[in-house]
């Protein structure tokens, strides 16, 4: 399915905030790269999260190189891509608590928050493909299941989920997201997720 406006804005802006403004995002051969994810059927949040993956790794190395282009983010695309398969080839066989032990207490010591991981795993590990009838549905349902995880989550953090929010927002305004428009609310939604993730060491797909 092409990309639409609004998702290539979203990488443009994503861009912008990962890599504090630097211009000059659909060269050349950044379109051609956009458009070869785009033929193969990419979805368009596989490669933010492939994007961040990519600055994450970028910004522990000592001499980060200076000049990076979207072909760079290639490698962690395809891991995405991969990834995103081998879940839904597991099936409901997956340990829908796998991965929990490694969460931070206390919110790892709340039966409630186990409880919504649990959920959320299953939903995601038994998803079927999106050419079933009850594709949708479920995506909901395990849409759902996440949003009231991470709000157990943010929850726990208590006052630290401010100071977060804070910085989140001056971020935004830094990368030139109108505020309360589309991709504001899609950039907003995807960071939150991974700031409260990342708070937790909580693991979510995509963050």
């Amino acid at each position: 399915m092409p990309y639409t406006v609004e998702e290539k804005d979203w990488l443009e802006r994503e861009w912008a905030f990962r890599a504090w403004g630097r211009a000059g995002l659909l060269s050349t051969d950044d379109y051609r790269q956009v458009l070869a994810w785009e033929a193969s059927g990419v979805p368009m949040d596989l490669v933010v999260s492939a994007l961040n993956a990519f600055f994450d790794r970028r910004e522990k190395r000592e001499k980060p190189r200076t000049f990076v282009a979207l072909k760079h983010l290639d490698r962690d695309v395809a891991k995405a891509v991969k990834l995103r398969e081998a879940l839904l080839r597991a099936g409901p066989e997956l340990d829908s608590g796998r991965g929990w032990a490694q969460v931070k207490v206390p919110l790892r010591n709340d039966p409630a928050a186990k409880a919504a991981f649990e959920t959320w795993h299953r939903l995601r590990a038994t998803a079927p493909s999106p050419e079933s009838v009850g594709y949708l549905a479920h995506h909901d349902q395990a849409q759902e299941a996440r949003a009231a995880l991470l709000e157990l989550a943010e929850t726990a953090l208590g006052p630290t989920a401010g100071t977060l929010r804070a910085e989140l927002h001056q971020r935004l305004e830094a990368a030139d997201m109108k505020e309360g428009g589309l991709v504001w609310k899609r950039a907003w939604n995807h960071h939150w997720a991974r700031l409260v993730a990342q708070a937790w060491a909580l693991p979510l797909e995509g963050v």
